[in-house]
């Protein structure tokens, strides 16, 4: 799969929630971003934010070709309310040539059909937020994020038994499997870990390791 530069246009297909949340971002980050949407409201309501906005039928590959599809190396098929509309705009994309396919799928069976038709990257924002959302609600973890089986992110308040000494003397890898990345004391900025680091009652850690791992250890006690 091609690399791309890191401020390559984007086209984002369709202008849900889920699409409409990733051209927001992305023109905030100053990405330059086409948005592509049969619903002509949509398109009006995002002609004055997104770097252009065309309404177009993204199942019809000339209506692509005709607004430019196939120049684009990175495109977001945000489609979710249908799945034929969703597999015709990731195949037609895929067809263009465009090298990096990024699409939206509502349930496994769907991201294997996507796979199958050219997409390189499936997305799932339901399973992920609510896998996310499972992790916070346990109270413990302030934010939480998966990256895969092996790798996870979490922010949280310190377990007592982690407070009042250094790193070094904890072998928190050795016993628990994690590693504190940061750490933030109230009112100042997160800094970088050390061995000689200690936790004190008021701060934040960021620690990195396995879901199960990160959720083990914010139990201890």
């Amino acid at each position: 799969m091609a690399s791309n530069p890191s401020d390559a246009p984007v086209l984002i297909i369709g202008l849900g929630r889920f699409g409409a949340a990733a051209a927001s971002k992305l023109e905030r980050l100053g990405r330059e971003v086409l948005v592509v949407d049969t619903d002509a409201a949509l398109v009006q309501k995002w002609s004055g934010v997104a770097t252009h906005a065309v309404q177009a039928d993204a199942g019809d590959i000339d209506a692509l070709r005709q607004v430019g599809a196939q120049d684009f190396s990175i495109a977001i098929v945000a489609i979710g309310a249908s799945l034929e509309a969703s597999v015709l705009a990731t195949s037609n994309l895929a067809e263009l040539g465009v090298p990096q396919i990024w699409a939206k799928a509502m349930s496994h069976s769907h991201g294997v059909i996507l796979q199958r038709i050219g997409a390189h990257h499936v997305i799932y924002p339901e399973a992920e937020s609510g896998d996310r959302i499972a992790h916070l609600v346990s109270g413990q973890v302030l934010d939480f994020i998966e990256f895969d089986d092996e790798l996870s992110l979490a922010k949280l308040r310190p377990p007592l038994a982690a407070r009042g000494a250094a790193l070094s003397t904890l072998a928190l890898r050795r016993k628990h499997g994690i590693t504190v990345v940061g750490v933030r004391s109230p009112g100042q900025k997160f800094v970088y870990a050390g061995a000689d680091t200690v936790v004190g009652d008021d701060d934040l850690i960021v620690v990195s390791g396995t879901a199960a791992d990160i959720d083990s250890f914010a139990r201890w006690s």
